[in-house]
């Protein structure tokens, strides 16, 4: 099963790559442009096709895929062609550009929605999986003695079974965060809208046939004070209904889009805490850095483990693809050359250019040759390369282990 997973890993990859360059490819055939080359896959020709103007095929190294647009610069041989890519406006320039990481984020959206409304996520439910004949007392093992307070929800007559519908004639949409609720409310007595006998998820009646008036005991840990009922929800796999799954996956995506942008801050920090690890052998940190070959390595834990059921696996799998979509399509907006951000600073720069130009009463200057960047463009290959490099040996020497 971890063999299937890795492998899963590596098409969902290479599909993403198709994705990305599809991006590229359909806005600027959308433009005019000549696109002559869209190829999955890199070094000698495998197959290959023809269609319109355009040769699609696969490269016998699947490390990415590329889309070849003539007149990338003035340098470029085709730079005389009308159709030529930097003879676009910039606004155009800059959709070409994006279109890539675009629909990375198109596609993580699309992969939480369908997580969300096709597969669920693992949740705790408002069902409730026992009831505590007592109030605990903090730090005790010995659990309930003959001195102890009776619980709220043994003493109000909750039984396991029981679905908690609604809270003060408020309706329980989200556990996680209707609980709250019961936290904040110490001392204060709540309306509990109860369906007994009913399946707890399958059912679509939220209408109560027992009301319940409990009130939340008060019950300090490390200072603070929480309302206490005495009950343990069930965990399960829940679907959403589409139109929730659209704000979630929204949500999410946000997540996701935040917490690439701090990764990607933080990257140069972590690197040699990542050299510790990979030369020194110390354990690799799960929040650090990883490679393709690490998230391969965690897909094919996720698919195989034998803690998750299968659809926690599945749905763990699709969270990974999705995440990663949204980390690259961040990454490749970075403005740095030769990534796709780095065009895009440079077609930037040529408009501010021309911009200072025109309040000057002068003529548009030349395009900015990217050839001409080269340079810095090698040193920055190198240093990515270089990461990527020690991103590989670490995650084969040293790899992350997730225990799932």
């Amino acid at each position: 099963m971890q063999l299937i997973g890795i492998l899963a890993f590596v098409v969902a990859l290479l599909f993403s790559v198709m994705v990305h360059e599809f991006g590229h490819y359909i806005t600027a055939r959308r433009f005019g442009m000549r696109v002559t080359e869209f190829f999955l896959g890199f070094g000698p020709k495998i197959w290959s096709t023809v269609r319109g103007e355009t040769e699609f095929g696969v490269k016998a190294i699947p490390a990415g895929g590329y889309c070849r647009i003539d007149g990338m610069s003035p340098g470029d041989p085709h730079a005389s062609d009308p159709r030529a890519f930097y003879r676009a406006t910039s606004g155009r320039k800059l959709i070409v550009l994006g279109a890539g990481s675009f629909l990375h984020f198109v596609l993580g959206f699309v992969l939480l929605f369908s997580l969300f409304v096709g597969i669920g996520t693992t949740q705790v439910t408002s069902t409730i999986a026992e009831v505590s004949p007592c109030v605990p007392i903090i730090g005790s093992t010995q659990g309930c003695k003959g001195n102890n307070t009776v619980s709220p929800a043994a003493a109000a007559g909750l039984k396991a079974g029981d679905r908690i519908v609604s809270i003060d004639g408020t309706q329980i949409t989200d556990w996680a965060k209707d609980v709250l609720r019961i936290r904040q409310s110490a001392g204060k007595e709540l309306i509990f809208g109860i369906v007994r006998g009913e399946p707890s998820l399958s059912s679509s009646d939220i209408t109560p046939n027992l009301v319940l008036p409990i009130t939340p005991i008060a019950r300090v840990f490390e200072g603070k004070s929480y309302g206490f009922i005495g009950i343990g929800n069930e965990v399960a796999t829940v679907r959403s209904a589409p139109l929730a799954a659209l704000g979630k996956s929204a949500s999410t995506t946000g997540q996701f889009l935040k917490a690439s942008v701090k990764s990607l801050i933080s990257l140069p920090g972590k690197i040699p805490a990542l050299w510790s690890q990979t030369v020194a052998g110390k354990e690799r940190d799960p929040e650090g850095l990883v490679g393709v070959v690490g998230v391969a390595r965690v897909s094919g834990q996720a698919v195989g483990s034998n803690t998750l059921t299968p659809l926690e696996r599945l749905g763990t799998f699709v969270m990974i693809i999705a995440s990663l979509n949204i980390f690259v399509g961040v990454f490749n907006l970075l403005p740095i050359l030769p990534l796709d951000g780095g065009h895009m600073a440079v077609a930037i720069a040529d408009e501010v250019r021309a911009f200072i130009a025109r309040l000057r009463g002068r003529a548009r200057p030349k395009a900015i040759d990217v050839a001409v960047l080269t340079p810095v463009t090698m040193v920055i290959f190198v240093l990515l390369a270089g990461l990527t490099l020690l991103l590989l040996i670490a995650d084969i020497v040293n790899p992350i282990n997730l225990n799932l």
